[in-house]
């Protein structure tokens, strides 16, 4: 199958003729239809057009798609060997309109699109509610969902009975198999009126989930299964966070309790390191100063919140053996509640926003944007936000009213009478639905792609610059055998 070479090639309507088409390093191109000299007629992303044969490559590259899903984080990840990985999925149900316009899934009905990994971060809704109505599709399947231990509930202690030892006061009920969770989700009067077990529950309802399970560490090397380097993995991806500790006395997990609900449910948020050849991306979840401050002291041994300029320098020298990377996703939708020294650490080339309207926090917050900048590497550091990437001119401000109206000509199909008018408002709904699926796909998505040597960053722009260039490409090269932004 031949693929789109580094790092974006044009598609013409005819040898060296206009423009029509901007295609991404790694697209998919279909057969190659005819040729014509130097250059050979596919299909690509709808009609076929000419590209030049060098353009064309067979190796299958690494996508990290970071999705406009609104409030919220949304990750798509499609490996060389294509496998598909969720990481969190927003708030409302703007990941399965993306996924079925990327699958094609309105014009491929019998389609069902397996899952290796739906990653849940933690149980924020800005993170896990876009899940339900995938885990309720069918055309999705799932082989593991993973968590991170905390299971909401109804009743006084919303994330279980909490114990304490030696001053410290711990989660006692974490949630660690498959069996735990779905003995505990299964009880009517645990979950009461709680949209992440009533979603969980629902999940194992559909058969559509094959396995639940809790993704922790205890500070040593560990990684999600299928992405272990020992195993000789190409991707690795290791479980830096939640880190899980035990009592005295007791096999069990614990979850350190850094006070309110929200902060400890945000703090453990499953944090992962993805290595792929020389490349690493941090994704991070939703950790606070808290849980940053932890995990410095946990994987350094040192005070993050020392005041001894020399300790600061030892523990950020230790600390990016664990958290540096070349892309990080801010934690937190770029909020104030961070650590300058965390961002020290993690030491990025470029980091990604994933934020949205409707939100009464402002994110990115000033604050953080400028410690971001000012903690990357290089001269330029880069930073790229899914919020302000999605195009003015042609994105939904409103996306409930197509929803709506797409319910209202539902509605009218189902009770037309006439033949003509029910074709027309059959084609109605599919122009809707084309126009709200492609507003998410399109504009404000952050695609990241990598072959584990070089590295695009791409984002849509607003309308097509010069030459028929249809995006902002942004490139990361090795120098000298380090990975370096190249302006």
């Amino acid at each position: 199958m031949p693929y789109a070479t580094y790092p974006h090639v044009l598609m013409y309507d005819r040898p060296g003729g206009t423009a029509i088409q901007d295609l991404l390093w790694g697209d998919y191109l279909g057969d190659v239809l005819e040729t014509d000299g130097e250059w050979s007629r596919v299909e690509a992303r709808g009609p076929d057009g000419w590209i030049k044969t060098d353009q064309m490559q067979d190796n299958r590259i690494l996508e990290v798609n970071f999705i406009d899903v609104g409030q919220g984080d949304g990750c798509f990840i499609v490996t060389p060997d294509d496998r598909y990985l969720l990481i969190d999925a927003g708030q409302y149900a703007n990941m399965e309109r993306f996924l079925t316009w990327r699958f094609n899934l309105r014009y491929h009905e019998q389609t069902i699109k397996p899952f290796e990994y739906a990653i849940i971060s933690h149980p924020d809704e800005d993170h896990y509610r876009g899940f339900a109505p995938l885990f309720t599709n069918e055309r999705f399947r799932f082989e593991t969902v993973c968590h991170n231990g905390i299971i909401e509930r109804a009743g006084d202690d919303m994330l279980g009975l909490k114990v304490e030892h030696e001053g410290q006061a711990y989660l006692a009920e974490v949630v660690d198999t498959d069996a735990e969770l779905r003995q505990l989700v299964d009880q009517d009067s645990m979950r009461g009126g709680k949209r992440y077990p009533n979603m969980l529950y629902q999940a194992r309802q559909t058969n559509r989930v094959d396995a639940f399970r809790m993704v922790s560490t205890d500070g040593t090397s560990a990684f999600l299964p299928g992405y272990d380097p020992v195993n000789g993995d190409s991707i690795a991806i290791q479980i830096l966070a939640p880190v899980h500790e035990t009592l005295p006395g007791s096999d069990r997990k614990v979850l350190r309790d850094f006070g309110r609900p929200g902060v400890t449910k945000n703090g453990h948020s499953v944090v992962l390191k993805l290595t792929f050849g020389k490349v690493r991306i941090l994704l991070g979840g939703d950790l606070n100063t808290k849980s940053e401050a932890y995990l410095l002291a946990h994987y350094t041994g040192l005070n993050p919140l020392s005041e001894d300029p020399a300790e600061i320098v030892r523990l950020v020298a230790k600390g990016r053996e664990f958290f540096e990377a070349d892309i990080a996703k801010a934690c937190h939708h770029g909020s104030h509640e961070f650590l300058d020294v965390f961002l020290r650490c993690v030491n990025p080339l470029a980091t990604i926003v994933s934020s949205g309207d409707g939100e009464p926090h402002a994110h990115p917050r000033p604050d953080a944007l400028g410690a971001l900048g000012k903690n990357g590497r290089g001269q330029r550091p880069l930073i790229f936000s899914t919020e302000l990437a999605r195009s003015a001119r042609e994105g939904i401000d409103k996306p409930e009213k197509l929803v709506a109206l797409i319910n209202e000509l539902e509605d009218a199909i189902r009770t037309a009478t006439e033949p003509a008018v029910r074709a027309q408002r059959q084609q109605e709904k599919a122009a809707a639905y084309r126009l709200l699926e492609r507003s998410i796909a399109v504009y404000g998505m952050i695609n990241v792609r990598t072959d584990g040597e070089r590295v695009i960053i791409a984002q849509k722009l607003e309308k097509p610059g010069s030459g028929g260039r249809k995006y902002d490409i942004h490139q990361l090269e090795l120098v000298e055998g380090v990975l370096q932004y190249v302006p």
